[in-house]
């Protein structure tokens, strides 16, 4: 088959490395000349992806995979072309098309008889079949169903172990019609292999959702569980340091009990787009007032572990207090919806001096966020760790000289390494 993959970033890049591993012929469209011009060289532009790199440069090497920033180079004469543009959504939870549009644009445009287009950008529900499917057939003068056909099938992967999900997980496919649906459980299980799953209520593998809408509220019920979930966990957090016990072991405890899972709360918990999603499904639904209360309590952390830091320190004018993470997650160079801007925002409120520490990021990119670099040796007053980066559970008061106080916010540093210091744990009691 021809594919292909339009926006090479670290969803579509791995997706598309996966399909031309299979055999396949695999064109990515990415607006990025920088992200093109890497791919055809054969080196991955972004660092983190587990085996992206061998991988990339194997397809490359092959002449399975190359990149262009043409529509016109990629989308004629696919049989399939995969949708991984981003979809940007803002605090009202209004969701930003315009470059999901441009995309659906570009494969209006190009689009050959017969292909299939699958979008697996989380979507509102309804979205594929209200908004893309017209545009594809403005754009072309076909007609869905009968000249192309058109499936959503959302991603289910964390950046950074992209191949290892899409082996674990099941592939959700749902279609705007009949044949759109046999056409799209065709195409992924001609480009994916999945592990056994003797957990899982049927085989492993590709699953017919029935509809499109039912594949897209598939993916924003997961995650939006997940929101509300941390939500809960955080709930939990900070009345359990309101009477000084352990919410950990209350939450592990909890856990233990059958069909029952609790997320560890924190400043920031899950992957970047879990604060999105949950947005998405309020502009879908904005009476959905557990959904919201969860969001606000979780949007409400970063000024509650600066409070809890605040307690411990005392005035925080003038001090200056190293942030450990720039990264909303641990081992990915990403800072998309990260609590470091809302943690170094708090801090910047209460007069401190606020400083970041990430391995991942150079000085000159940390200047770019706007945040202000820090080297481990340097003097500091206090610390908050933002991310759970595995460095930090090896970081002692020699790295951090002069610190008095830490805020672990991701239960990542090890007690018995801060002798002297007060250490508080997002939920835990001192």
């Amino acid at each position: 088959m021809k594919i292909c993959v339009i926006a090479l970033g670290k969803i579509g890049l791995p997706l598309a490395v996966q399909f031309a591993s299979k055999g396949h012929e695999v064109v990515g469209v990415d607006v990025n000349t920088a992200v093109v011009e890497a791919v055809n060289a054969g080196t991955e532009p972004f660092p983190g992806e587990a085996g992206l790199a061998a991988r990339l440069a194997e397809v490359v090497g092959a002449g399975r995979l190359r990149a262009s920033t043409d529509y016109a180079d990629g989308v004629p004469g696919a049989d399939a072309v995969v949708v991984v543009a981003p979809l940007f959504v803002d605090a009202q939870a209004v969701p930003d098309f315009t470059l999901m549009d441009r995309a659906t644009d570009g494969i209006g445009a190009h689009i050959s008889p017969g292909t299939l287009v699958c979008y697996e950008t989380t979507l509102p529900v309804g979205t594929t079949r209200s908004r893309m499917v017209p545009a594809i057939e403005r754009g072309s003068g076909l007609r869905a169903g009968r000249d192309f056909f058109v499936v959503f099938s959302p991603e289910r992967v964390l950046t950074g172990r992209v191949f290892a999900d899409l082996r674990r997980y099941p592939k959700l496919v749902g279609g705007v019609d009949e044949a759109s649906t046999a056409r799209g459980l065709d195409f992924y299980s001609a480009v994916l292999d999945f592990d056994s799953r003797p957990d899982l209520a049927r085989p492993n593998g590709v699953w017919d959702m029935g509809s499109a809408e039912a594949a897209e509220m598939a993916k924003l019920a997961e995650t939006t569980y997940r929101d509300v979930n941390i939500g809960l966990a955080n709930q939990f957090a900070r009345y359990a340091d309101a009477i000084g016990i352990d919410v950990h072991r209350v939450i592990e405890a909890s856990n233990s009990q059958p069909f029952s899972h609790i997320h560890r709360p924190g400043i920031a918990v899950g992957g970047h787009c879990i604060p999105v999603y949950p947005r998405l499904y309020l502009w879908n639904d904005p009476e959905a007032s557990i959904v919201a209360a969860a969001r606000a309590a979780n949007l409400a952390m970063p000024e509650y572990a600066v409070s809890l830091l605040e307690r411990a320190h005392g005035d925080l004018a003038g001090a200056r207090v190293v942030v450990l993470g720039a990264a909303y997650r641990g081992g990915v160079k990403e800072t998309a919806f990260s609590g470091v801007f809302g943690v170094v925002a708090a801090l910047r409120e209460r007069g401190a001096l606020a400083l970041v520490h990430d391995p991942m990021f150079s000085d000159s990119e940390l200047d770019q966020l706007g945040l202000s670099p820090y080297h481990l040796g340097e003097p500091a007053d206090a610390a908050v760790v933002q991310t759970d980066h595995a460095d930090y559970a090896r970081l002692g008061p020699d790295d951090l000289p002069g610190v008095k106080v830490l805020v672990d916010g991701r239960k990542v540093t090890d007690p018995r390494r801060w002798p002297g210091v007060t250490r508080r744990v997002i939920g835990a009691g001192s």
